[in-house]
């Protein structure tokens, strides 16, 4: 059980801590023993090491409830959502563990215990000061769990934020991890969901429409591109069969807009099948109609002669 280790270990040391004292009072002295630094700081040492036991063992009950809900599957709605929620949960637990057990460890010494009395028995500016300076923190704090209960996005959404496109990767309690589609890590404060408007593709479905434009000249026949994108969709396993729309949405001087609309179950195969889409049109319209390209024309005038 090498996935326990962790676990199994932070359980023994926290056992070997609550009877050191009972086993070394049958190999020591009193006076060995009540001269002896880890004796004297067992509650803290228990402290530490119960803490870590209940970080383990919540990692493990994570992983345990993560393993029932898959993240592959292509209805994964479901999943991402208690991925997310789980995930900040074990986070926000973690770091009030954390927090306690600092604290009661910094209260076992007296000089602590004695400053912390007087700087909440002063309160005044000391206390504006620390106040001043925690607001981010505490503001990304109330944030990364604002995140977990509404849920704007949820792990492995498709995003698009700051002009870039890519999956909500990690939610942590401070900052947030994007995956862009090159790979590169886009890593933005919890703050900046709540307070900036972002794109969030795959909000209540995994499933996705892509748009494909192409621009051409006024003499194209729409009907044939209809009929090339049937062919090009017919049998191919990246679109879903649910949408495939051709639409002249604007015209220009020169040319017209031509866009086109298809479905695909998740983002990633809807960016596949767009490039596909895209690529195989082009060729038609190379190969068929290579007159109807886009082009600019210029009419040429003959100069009438000038009357004497």
């Amino acid at each position: 059980m090498q996935k326990y280790y962790k676990l199994s270990l932070s359980i023994l040391l926290t056992t070997v801590i609550l009877l050191i004292k009972p086993l070394a009072s049958l190999v020591f002295s009193e006076e060995v023993i009540s001269q002896s630094i880890i004796i004297a700081q067992r509650n803290n040492l228990f402290i530490a090491s119960f803490a870590w036991l209940l970080i383990e063992f919540i990692n493990v009950l994570k992983k345990f409830l993560l393993k029932q809900y898959d993240l592959s599957d292509e209805d994964n709605l479901r999943s991402r959502k208690l991925h997310t929620q789980i995930n900040i949960l074990e986070k926000v637990m973690v770091f009030i563990i954390i927090l306690l057990g600092i604290g009661l460890i910094l209260l076992s010494f007296e000089s602590i215990r004695k400053v912390g009395v007087g700087i909440f028995a002063s309160a005044g500016i000391a206390g504006i000061i620390v106040g001043l300076s925690a607001q981010k923190v505490v503001g990304a704090l109330i944030a990364g769990i604002q995140i977990a209960i509404t849920q704007p996005f949820r792990i492995d959404d498709a995003v698009v934020v700051e002009n870039e496109w890519g999956w909500i990767e990690e939610i942590n309690l401070t900052y947030v991890v994007v995956r862009i589609w090159d790979k590169r890590r886009l890593v933005l404060p919890s703050t900046y969901f709540l307070e900036k408007p972002f794109q969030n593709w795959t909000r209540s479905s995994a499933d996705i429409l892509g748009t494909v434009f192409l621009y051409t000249d006024y003499t194209i026949p729409i009907d044939a591109l209809r009929s090339a994108l049937d062919q090009i969709l017919e049998g191919n396993e990246l679109w879903d069969g649910e949408v495939k729309v051709i639409q002249v949405t604007d015209t220009k001087a020169t040319h017209i807009e031509v866009r086109i609309l298809v479905s695909a179950k998740n983002s990633p195969t809807a960016w596949d099948l767009r490039v596909m889409v895209r690529e195989q049109m082009i060729t038609f319209i190379q190969e068929n109609y290579p007159e109807s390209l886009p082009k600019t024309r210029i009419a040429m005038e003959a100069e009438r002669p000038v009357m004497q």
